[in-house]
């Protein structure tokens, strides 16, 4: 990857309910800079207390981008959303030296920091979902989906290999770019060097924090903002934590008291597996969570330094 040693993108991971967000405005704060948002259940308009969109207060405190942006009727991708941002961090670099990036989504926050000049990582739960449509619906239906997503790939692949087929069509499903467009394409190039900041905390510590963030959400009115959407349940923007567990609870499977503590547990498992993923990533740095902001920008400091 080329990239341009005097332009930083301050990157903020880890699980959720971390304090990611806050952070990630006192770095914009202190370096007079903008935030890339890298959380993929922010962007839609209509989701905004289950999805922890960041407060009205919050959203003042430093120009954010990718913040209820488009809506939950909408057919955006990871690759729309590395179209959106490297061009929006090339506008923003073209006056300012930083820029931070912020998000608990890893398959967004790797196709800004890397692109996909290798295949990227996809969703498990896609290859549970297309192991479970094969075993109901036949091969079949695996090679007519992956004809219809990718027809160059169709072509060449082993049709009658499922697991040739669900290897292509779980890269076309999390990615949202053909299975073919990965193959034989040059390196990116970036205009930035990354410096990456993981947060993370004992799993006990990880745990309360997010079950209190599940009760602050159901006082601050997260059953009716499911309820304003229950209508439209089967979009994909919806078949996300939070709202699922509720959508069971109008449907009568779920009383609301179970509801609530399958979004705890649902949020928990989903938070074991966001650090999974970060843990992978390329040169972070993990901090505890309550580490001094001052020792954190000493570090970021120290990485700049090192270029010069």
């Amino acid at each position: 990857m080329i990239m341009n040693n005097k332009k930083y993108l301050i990157t903020v991971i880890g699980p959720t309910a971390i304090g990611k967000t806050a952070l990630a405005i006192q770095i914009a704060q202190h370096y007079k800079c903008e935030i890339i948002s890298a959380d993929s259940r922010q962007f839609f308009k209509e989701m905004t207390i289950g999805t922890a969109v960041p407060s009205a207060e919050e959203l003042a405190a430093a120009p954010h981008h990718f913040i209820q942006n488009i809506s939950i009727f909408d057919n955006y991708t990871v690759g729309d959303f590395e179209r959106d941002a490297i061009a929006k961090l090339d506008e923003l670099f073209a006056t300012n030296d930083y820029a931070v990036l912020v998000g608990g989504s890893g398959l967004y926050i790797d196709a800004v920091l890397k692109g996909f000049d290798d295949f990227p990582d996809t969703d498990p739960t896609v290859r549970q979902q297309l192991i479970a449509e094969y075993e109901i619906k036949g091969i079949g239906y695996l090679q007519k989906k992956l004809e219809e997503l990718d027809p160059v790939h169709y072509q060449n692949v082993a049709k009658e290999n499922p697991q040739r087929l669900m290897r292509a069509l779980e890269v076309c499903i999390s990615s949202g770019l053909p299975y073919s467009s990965f193959l034989n394409i040059k390196k990116n190039s970036r205009n930035f060097t990354p410096i990456v900041i993981g947060l993370e905390a004992e799993r006990e510590t990880m745990y309360s924090r997010i079950n209190q963030r599940v009760d602050i959400m159901a006082d601050m009115g997260l059953i009716n903002e499911a309820k304003a959407l229950y209508q439209h349940k089967n979009l994909n923007a919806l078949q996300t934590v939070g709202y699922r567990e509720l959508f069971s609870y109008f449907d009568g499977e779920f009383s609301l008291p179970f509801a609530i503590e399958e979004i705890k547990k649902n949020t928990r498992r989903f938070a074991k597996r966001q650090i999974t993923w970060f843990k992978r990533t390329e040169g972070a740095t993990w901090f505890d969570y309550t580490t001094p902001f001052a020792q954190i920008i000493n570090y970021i400091e120290d990485k700049v330094n090192a270029n010069f």
